[in-house]
């Protein structure tokens, strides 16, 4: 935060039970309080992420992959293709 600047508040409404119940207990579990937990979770969510952001979905699943060694596919033989219908 800069100087001269004031934290921002938010409330949260209809937040389902459930919800609020798993937030307590992983607060608890990580010794924090139940904001600082939601504190937690919102600035991992939106913290800015390394290099540039792959657009399409084919970027982002090679970039999970390709750690890994990529996959290797054997690819059928191609067949001859058919002759076009005529519409003499």
């Amino acid at each position: 935060m800069q100087t001269g600047e004031h934290p921002a508040s938010i409330t949260i409404r209809n937040l389902d039970r459930a919800i609020k119940e798993r937030l307590r207990v992983r607060a608890a579990q990580n010794g924090h309080s139940m904001e600082a937990e939601a504190r937690r979770i919102l600035e991992t969510a939106l913290a800015p992420q390394d290099g540039p952001t792959a657009r399409h979905l084919y970027d982002r699943v090679r970039a999970r992959f390709a750690p890994l060694g990529g996959v290797d596919l054997e690819l059928p033989p191609r067949e001859p293709a058919r002759e076009p219908p005529r519409f003499d």
